[in-house]
């Protein structure tokens, strides 16, 4: 079960290619969950990778930010962006009202808060990635992925699930909680261990979560998978900010 398990928080977390059996446990939708900050990990170390060659090549520092904000994107499929998007058109447009935000939600149309939210997070990435790279701080771009999925593995412990139906609400009712409970802290260890930036990224992180949480409940009752979505990306562009910003 631990192997499908991980392979199933890679297929839903990224494009990382990977072939789920036809027949799963259903404990699995569950224990993926523990792995949401190992696939931030992989992502991370594929970034960094990415920064150390470029790096290596002699990329000017604040065009490498480019190439690195698409490679990045892509890892996804944009599938955080877009939950991002759809909560922004949502909290903007239910007016307070929790079925109305639903409904929206669950409207694939992107309306004009949900593109100004998207242009201005990925406009921080890109910004914060150029003195992020220049001063060398590539371990930033492992531990950013890791604590943004942390975040959200945190939702699962802190929240209700705010629908009826779906893979959150299937995972959220075959939660490990004992066995997240170790992800999340082993991923605020992490970031502990990393000094000064680590402890900047962790308390960005605390922070915009816990806001999250409180804007998720007020509003849903709960959480679903497009504010998760949104999660991810405002903790990595705010982390990323907190980061450039004290080089």
């Amino acid at each position: 079960m631990t192997l499908q398990a991980l392979k199933i928080a890679f297929s839903l977390l990224t494009r990382i290619p990977v072939r789920l059996p036809e027949e799963l446990d259903s404990r699995a939708w569950g224990r993926a969950v523990v792995f949401y900050p190992l696939v931030g990990l992989v992502m991370g170390g594929i970034l960094a990778g990415a920064a150390l060659a470029a790096g290596a090549l002699g990329w000017n520092t604040g065009m490498t930010a480019v190439p690195l904000l698409l490679l990045w994107v892509g890892l996804t499929g944009a599938f955080h962006l877009d939950g991002l998007a759809d909560s922004a058109d949502a909290w903007l447009g239910g007016y307070g009202d929790r079925e109305r935000t639903l409904r929206i939600m669950k409207d694939p149309a992107c309306g004009p808060a949900g593109a100004v939210a998207l242009i201005l997070v990925l406009l921080t990435k890109w910004a914060a990635l150029g003195p992020v790279l220049a001063a060398g701080q590539w371990p930033v771009l492992v531990l950013v992925p890791v604590l943004a999925r942390a975040g959200v593995a945190g939702l699962f412990l802190a929240l209700p699930c705010a629908v009826d139906e779906g893979l959150v609400q299937r995972a959220w009712q075959q939660l490990p909680r004992r066995e997240v409970d170790v992800a999340v802290a082993v991923s605020a260890l992490a970031a502990l261990l990393a000094g000064w930036t680590g402890l900047t990224l962790l308390t960005v992180t605390v922070l915009i979560t816990l806001a999250g949480m409180r804007l998720m409940k007020q509003r849903l009752g709960g959480f679903s998978g497009d504010p998760a979505g949104a999660l991810v990306e405002t903790v990595e562009a705010a982390g990323l900010l907190a980061v450039a910003l004290t080089l």
